[in-house]
């Protein structure tokens, strides 16, 4: 069993702004918490020893009220710099804790000297450090820290945190991400669960979705622990929300132990607060190392043919019946939004999930702007399979986003070097589908639209595999210049000179071989208008109507310019 949690009553050394009492947090404890590879450029006991009380994100041009004891996080600043110097000079003069940098070049030597002579603490941190990340560590550990450790639990390890949690409480816990998948729960023996807990627990996926959840809102919008009632033949519920710097990262639920034990567990697991998040935040660098690997590995599969085999066995692939690449993206007005980056990585988290449902594993990455999965070809009918999964992934994408989710999965790939034309056909698919919807919302009567949304958001390679080799022989002539001043571009230029309706015209005789009634109907005029507008096209740009050659042509010219109208 894993070593429980000791969370002892808050000493008088200190008091909070919430009014709650705390330990002292010294400078060592945070930078322990955090775990983010800083380099202390000045470890002296006097500097390790600093209270710390906040963060705070320096900007030059703020007024600063109150610097005491908090650690500045120096974004844009370089060593060198006048802001760099003007930064060191007011922190150390203003009592900070410490400031932490990026080294950006300057020698570690250039650091320790600066920090010296302001007798002050400088972290440095990577490089390729990510601010955002570093701000909700610094500020979970200075609140963790001020909580009390967590005695033989390793940051980030929620499994033996849950342990940790429900030996305080009483209580089974579960430890639940904003999506509802389940990253945590304990194992203790004796303590009692419902069929929920079981089911959860061993599907690792809540039955309903938080944001349909009806008990979900209610944690969320709770300022601390509750009391969740007990649902139909279940057990009733302690449940937190758990944040940091404001951001949602999940909840705690704990099978409630009793009404003699309920008071003490919700004061316990209200004090878990700052250490649950500082655990989920570890954790979720875990995974966002595991997601970076996991990319790396199956970007070499789609685009470096040569080492794709070795890519394959680090991932553990069973390559025997063949692979399809799957592709997955949001239709967004714009892609730079806080808002959209969390979307798409909530997709990613979508399609794992739905594939480890359906396959027992996955293997999906984020790799620019679009979701990839590596989809099994096992069983008799694996394309039935595929079409069904990336409809069940569109079907529930309103969940993560309010906009449409594009999937399209390429052919089979029977061997790890064909990937990479998997992957091509994926987003050949994709970006067909993407065009096609674009143009379905610039037009209010689309055909396509009548047919409903979901048939033009999913689909096989196979699905639309003529319309994509059209737009290969279309690029094919674009690119060695086959259209020249043809009948195409010298009718273009007459509708745009004279207003008239030629091309509209010639589009409709394709469509409908030549039948006048068909043409008129769908024109909206009359059998003779369209009599006399077929004779001036043939009169006014020489074109034999009557030559099938000469069809094939006007008709592939047409239909290609068709398919990659924006």
């Amino acid at each position: 069993m894993d070593t429980a949690m000791a969370l002892p009553e808050p000493q008088p050394a200190e008091r909070s702004r919430s009014g709650m009492q705390q330990s002292t947090v010294r400078l060592s404890d945070c930078i322990q918490l955090m775990q983010a590879d800083l380099v202390h450029a000045n470890p002296t006991p006097e500097n390790l020893g600093h209270p710390v009380s906040d963060v705070l994100m320096y900007d030059p041009l703020d007024h600063w009220s109150s610097v005491d004891d908090r650690i500045i996080l120096a974004v844009g600043c370089t060593y060198g710099s006048p802001d760099f110097d003007q930064l060191l000079h007011r922190a150390a003069n203003s009592n900070a804790a410490a400031v932490v940098v990026k080294a950006h070049g300057a020698r570690m030597e250039e650091l320790r000297a600066a920090a010296v002579r302001h007798s002050l603490s400088v972290l440095v941190a990577p490089d390729n450090a990510d601010w955002t990340r570093l701000v909700a560590l610094a500020r979970a550990s200075v609140m963790g820290a001020a909580a009390d450790s967590v005695s033989g639990v390793r940051l980030g390890d929620l499994y033996a945190f849950a342990n940790a949690a429900a030996s305080i409480t009483n209580g089974a816990a579960s430890i639940v991400d904003p999506l509802g998948r389940i990253l945590g729960y304990s194992t203790l023996p004796g303590q009692p669960i419902d069929e929920l807990r079981r089911i959860t627990t061993l599907t690792l996926q809540e039955t309903t979705q938080p944001a349909f959840d009806q008990d979900f809102k209610i944690v969320y919008a709770a300022p601390g622990a509750v009391l969740v009632p007990a649902p139909d033949d279940g057990m009733a519920r302690l449940a937190l929300a758990v944040r940091a710097g404001g951001e949602l990262l999940g909840s705690i639920w704990i099978i409630d132990p009793g009404e003699e034990k309920r008071a003490t567990a919700l004061n316990a697991l209200d004090r878990m607060a700052p250490l649950a998040g500082l655990h989920m935040l570890h954790a979720r660098s875990a995974s966002d190392f595991g997601e970076r690997r996991n990319a790396d590995l199956i970007r070499t599969l789609m685009d470096d043919t040569p080492h794709a085999s070795f890519a394959a066995a680090q991932l553990g692939l069973d390559t025997a019946n063949g692979l399809a690449v799957a592709a997955f993206s949001i239709v967004r007005p714009e892609t730079g939004s806080l808002e959209s980056v969390r979307e798409i990585h909530r997709l990613l988290h979508l399609v794992t999930t739905v594939c480890n449902v359906q396959f027992g594993t996955s293997h999906s990455a984020l790799i620019g702007s679009v979701v990839y999965a590596l989809l099994p070809c096992n069983g008799a009918s694996p394309r039935a399979l595929h079409g069904r999964i990336i409809q069940e992934i569109e079907a529930y994408s309103h969940t993560i986003s309010s906009f449409p989710v594009i999937a399209t999965v390429g052919g089979i790939a029977v061997s790890v070097e064909e990937l990479p034309r998997s992957r091509s056909e994926a987003m050949q698919t994709l970006h067909y589908l993407l065009n096609l919807n674009f143009r379905e919302g610039k037009s209010r009567e689309g055909k396509a639209q009548a047919r409903g949304n979901q048939e033009s958001r999913v689909a096989l390679f196979e699905d639309f595999q003529i319309p994509l080799n059209l737009l290969k022989i279309g690029a094919f002539i674009e690119d060695n210049g086959l259209a020249g001043a043809d009948e195409i571009a010298r009718i273009q230029a007459h509708d745009a000179g004279q207003q008239t309706d030629y091309l509209d015209t010639l589009r409709a005789y394709l469509a409908f071989n030549g039948n006048i009634s068909a043409m008129a109907a769908d024109l909206h005029v009359h059998n003779n208008t369209v009599r006399y507008r077929v004779a001036r096209l043939a009169e006014d740009f020489n074109l034999d109507l009557a030559d099938p050659q000469k069809r094939l042509w006007l008709w592939l010219r047409v239909t290609t310019m068709d398919l990659t109208a924006k």
